[in-house]
C-alpha cells in the first residue's frame, strides 16, 4: 500500500476544516461529516444496524451450537479452554485495529477484519477435527471482534457526546431480535447440519458489508473533491514504510501482551488434565513466563516502545481508569458464570436448545430495550455516573440471587427474574462505559480509548473464562465419580465430555440425577466467584467522574 500523508485545506472557519494534527484517518473520517448529508448519516446508521444483525444471529446461533460442535469431537469441556484463547487473540487486536483506522482510514481496518471473520466462518464450516476448529475461532474473533469494534469507531466518529448513548443502543439493538429467532434456527441446524450455521454466514457478511464500505468510501471522496483533503507522498522506502509500520502497530508490545497472558491464564485450566496437576513442571512453567511476560510488556511499553500500546497518558484519567476496571471486572464476573449456562439449562431443567437459547437471551432482550432508555437519561440530564452507580448494585444483585435459584429443584421463572436484573445493571454499564471512555478524549484518541475500553473488557473476559474453567474442571468430575450411580462411575470421562451422553440419560433416572447434582454442585461456585469479585466494581465506579456531555463538541460536521 502507499503510504500517503493528509493535510487538511486551510479554512478561516475552523468548524469547516479537518483537525490539523489528527492522523490520516481521523482526518479521512471528519472530511467525510463535514462534507456529507443527513441522508448520508441515516445510510450509515442502517447499515452499521444490518451488520450488527448479522452478527448478532450467527453469535446467537452458533453459541447455542457450540456445546454440542465439541462434543462431537468428545471436548466439551474445552468450552472455557477455546474461550480463553479466541479472547486473548481478539483483546490483542483492539490496539493494531486503532493503529490501522486511524493511519489508513475506516473503511480499510474494516475491510480486513471482515475478511477474516469470513476465513474464520469458512473454516468453521468445514473443519473436521478439533485443533482446526479451534484456530477457526481464533480467526472469527479476531475478524469479528474488529469489525465490531470499527463500527464503534465509526459510530463515535459519527455521533455527539451527548447523543452516543442513543447511537450505541441503536446499533446494537438487533440483539432484542436474534434472543428469539437464534436458538430456534440454531436447534434446525443441530437436527440437520451444524456446518451451515457457518457457511450461510460466509456469504452473506461480505453481502451486508458492501453497502457500508460504499457509503463510508463515496463520503470521504466527497470530501475530497470539496478541498477537505489533499494527498502527500510520505517521501518513505519500501523498507523504510515496513519499518515505519511495525512501530506504529507496536509489534512487539502486541506479542509480549498475548503471550502472556495465554501462558498464565490457560493453566487455570489445564492443570486439571496435567498427571501431576498444579505440581506439574509444564504448568508451573507456563504461569511463571508468562507473568514474566506481562512484567517484560509494562516495562517494555513504559520505557522502550516508541509508540506505546497502551497509551499511558490517557491511563492516568480517573474516568478512563475508572471505566476500563470496571469493564475488566464485569466481564470478569459475566464469564465466571455465564460459559455454561446454556449447557445447565438443558441437563438440569430438560430444556430444548431453543428454550435454553431463549432464557440465556432474557438479557440481550431486556437489555436491547432498556439500553434506549439510558441513552435518553444520558442526552436529558447530561451526566452517566449517576446510572453506573445505579447499576453495579442492580447487577449485583441479579447474580448474587442467582446462587440460591440457579440450583436444582428451583423454579426457573426465578431464573430469569435474575437474568433480567444482570441484564437491567449489565446493559447499563457497558453503554455507560463506551460514554465515559470517549469523554476525556480527543477525536484524534477516540479509536485508541475504546481500543483500551476492548482490552481491558476481553481480557477480563479470558481472566473469568479461566475461572469458570478451573472451576468446572477442578468441581465437576469429582463430583460426577462421587454423585454417579455404581453403574456409571466407570463412564464418568464420556460424561464428563459429551452434552450429548449427558442428555441421554433420561429425566429422573439415577444416572441423570447425578449428572444434576454436579451440575448444581459446579455452578454454585461459579457464581459465588462471579459476585465476589463483583464487589471490586463499587470502588471503579467511585473514581470515575461526573462529566457533563451536554459541553462537549469532540467531532463534528453532520452528526447523529
Amino acid at each position: 500500500m502507499a503510504d500517503e500523508k493528509v493535510e487538511p485545506t486551510i479554512s478561516a472557519d475552523p468548524e469547516k476544516a479537518v483537525v490539523s494534527d489528527g492522523q490520516a484517518g481521523v482526518q479521512a473520517a471528519e472530511a467525510m461529516t463535514l462534507s456529507w448529508s443527513k441522508t448520508s448519516v441515516i445510510t450509515t446508521y442502517v447499515c452499521m444496524w444490518s451488520l450488527y444483525c448479522v452478527n448478532a444471529f450467527q453469535s446467537s446461533i452458533t453459541g447455542n451450537l457450540g456445546p454440542y460442535i465439541l462434543s462431537d469431537f468428545g471436548e466439551h469441556s474445552l468450552v472455557t479452554l477455546i474461550g480463553i484463547v479466541s479472547q486473548v487473540m481478539a483483546a490483542a487486536t483492539y490496539m493494531p485495529v486503532a493503529k490501522i483506522v486511524n493511519l489508513w482510514g475506516r473503511p480499510f481496518g474494516f475491510t480486513l477484519m471482515i475478511s477474516l471473520a469470513t476465513i474464520g466462518l469458512i473454516m468453521m464450516a468445514t473443519c473436521k477435527d478439533v485443533q482446526t476448529y479451534a484456530a477457526s475461532q481464533v480467526f472469527y474473533s479476531v475478524g469479528f471482534t474488529g469489525m465490531i469494534f470499527s463500527i464503534d469507531i465509526i459510530t463515535a466518529d459519527t455521533s455527539t457526546l451527548r447523543n452516543r448513548g442513543l447511537a450505541y443502543a441503536f446499533t446494537s439493538s438487533p440483539y432484542m431480535i436474534t434472543a428469539f429467532a437464534g436458538p430456534k434456527i440454531a436447534e434446525r441446524f443441530h437436527e440437520s447440519n451444524w456446518r451451515w450455521a457457518y457457511g450461510i454466514w460466509c456469504i452473506l457478511l461480505p453481502a451486508i458489508a458492501v453497502p457500508l464500505l460504499t457509503t463510508l468510501y463515496l463520503g470521504i471522496r466527497k470530501g475530497k473533491k470539496q478541498g477537505l483533503l489533499q494527498k502527500e507522498s510520505s517521501g518513505r522506502t519500501w523498507y523504510e514504510s515496513i519499518i515505519f509500520h511495525a512501530v506504529e502497530f507496536d509489534i512487539i508490545g502486541i506479542f509480549l501482551l498475548a503471550a502472556g497472558f495465554i501462558l498464565f491464564l490457560l493453566p487455570f485450566t489445564l492443570a486439571n488434565s496435567s498427571h501431576n496437576k498444579w505440581k506439574s513442571a509444564s504448568i508451573l512453567a507456563m504461569l511463571v513466563i508468562g507473568f514474566v511476560t506481562l512484567i517484560v510488556f509494562a516495562i517494555y511499553e513504559k520505557f522502550l516502545s516508541s509508540k506505546p500500546f497502551i497509551p499511558f497518558h490517557l491511563l492516568t484519567s480517573r474516568t478512563a481508569l475508572g471505566a476500563c476496571l470496571l469493564s475488566f471486572t464485569y466481564q470478569i464476573s459475566y464469564y465466571c458464570w455465564g460459559s455454561y449456562f446454556t449447557s445447565f439449562l438443558q441437563v438440569v431443567y430438560d430444556e430444548s436448545i431453543t428454550t435454553a437459547g431463549y432464557i440465556n437471551s432474557t438479557f440481550d432482550v431486556v437489555s436491547g430495550v432498556w439500553l434506549f432508555i439510558v441513552g435518553y437519561l444520558i442526552n436529558r440530564t447530561g451526566r452517566f455516573k449517576w446510572l453506573i452507580m445505579c447499576a453495579v448494585p442492580m447487577y449485583m444483585l441479579g447474580i448474587g440471587l442467582m446462587i440460591y435459584f440457579r440450583t436444582p429443584g428451583q423454579k426457573i421463572g426465578y431464573i430469569v427474574m435474575c437474568q433480567i436484573f444482570a441484564a437491567l445493571g449489565g446493559g447499563t454499564m457497558i453503554i455507560c462505559q463506551q460514554v465515559a471512555i470517549t469523554s476525556v478524549a480527543n477525536h484524534n484518541e477516540l479509536a485508541s480509548m475504546l481500543a483500551m475500553l476492548g482490552l481491558f473488557g476481553y481480557l477480563g473476559g479470558a481472566v473469568g473464562n479461566s475461572i469458570s474453567g478451573a472451576i468446572w474442571t477442578h468441581t465437576l468430575p469429582a463430583a460426577l465419580q462421587d454423585m454417579l450411580p455404581e453403574s456409571a462411575k466407570g463412564d464418568w470421562e464420556e460424561i464428563y465430555g459429551s452434552l450429548d451422553v449427558q442428555l441421554s440419560y433420561a429425566m429422573g433416572s439415577l444416572e441423570r440425577e447425578g449428572i444434576v447434582a454436579a451440575y448444581g454442585f459446579a455452578q454454585k461456585r461459579m457464581l459465588i466467584a462471579g459476585t465476589a469479585i463483583m464487589t471490586l466494581s463499587l470502588v471503579w465506579m467511585m473514581i470515575i467522574k461526573n462529566v457533563n456531555v451536554k459541553e462537549s463538541k469532540q467531532v463534528k460536521g453532520v452528526l447523529f
